[in-house]
């Protein structure tokens, strides 16, 4: 898979490095000469240019990227990025990083980005699903599919502990992807059975996570949904 990185920095260097360990053809941009310069990233290929330029894209041989991550530390520049190769060179899959929360909600699909990536609402979610028993947590959001990954940690008294996955009908758009137990991670069958303290990780439509919660919670305790997004 061919990917183009705007943006050199420590996050854009990170992930390089992590896409070329999987065997995958990397091309760093940066206008900045010492972060643009031959080398900065082993096997990594590199242009020193501005990324919201077209002419720069163009050099870059965006048409035949697979994946344009915008990983600079300005989201102004992220989203022109994430709009040009998007709209001008019809990059599948855009990853544009979210660096100022408040920012956010401009990180979609009408600015040609497909997934959202924001550090510190993703702490906040790790955070929150590691103390929170009985609450959904949102963990991501796939902006273009418009669908949620999120937890839940089965707490004493929730009314599906101690049955088997294929006796359970979820809500509609929803989907037990994982259920972690301990150090495993069990992929479900309609075998499994749910147990107290399991990790529950579905994908599902945002408007089902009340339902979710619903079945799943202890119904004499009840909880309120915790999403982070």
């Amino acid at each position: 898979m061919r990917v183009a990185i705007a943006g050199a920095g420590k996050v854009g260097r990170s992930i390089a490095r992590e896409l070329i360990g999987f065997g995958h053809d990397v091309l760093l941009i940066d206008k900045d000469a010492e972060l643009a310069r031959p080398g900065v990233v082993e096997g990594a290929a590199v242009l020193q240019a501005d990324a919201c330029e077209l002419a720069a894209l163009e050099d870059a041989d965006l048409a035949h990227c697979q994946v344009m991550v915008a990983a600079t530390g300005d989201d102004k520049v992220n989203l022109v990025v994430s709009l040009l190769a998007k709209t001008e060179f019809g990059v599948p899959r855009v990853v544009a990083r979210v660096n100022h929360p408040k920012n956010e909600w401009m990180f979609d699909e009408s600015w040609g980005v497909d997934v959202a990536v924001s550090t510190p609402r993703m702490l906040s979610a790790l955070v929150e699903e590691a103390v929170s028993v009985g609450d959904l947590v949102r963990l991501f959001t796939f902006r273009q599919g418009q669908a949620d990954l999120v937890e839940i940690t089965l707490s004493v008294g929730s009314p599906v502990a101690g049955a088997r996955v294929g006796s359970l009908t979820w809500p509609p758009d929803s989907a037990l992807a994982a259920i972690v137990r301990g150090p495993r991670v069990i992929t479900p069958t309609g075998d499994d059975s749910l147990e107290i303290g399991d990790e529950l990780i579905f994908v599902c439509a945002p408007e089902q996570e009340g339902a979710l919660q619903t079945m799943l919670s202890d119904h004499d305790h009840p909880h309120s949904p915790a999403p982070i997004a």
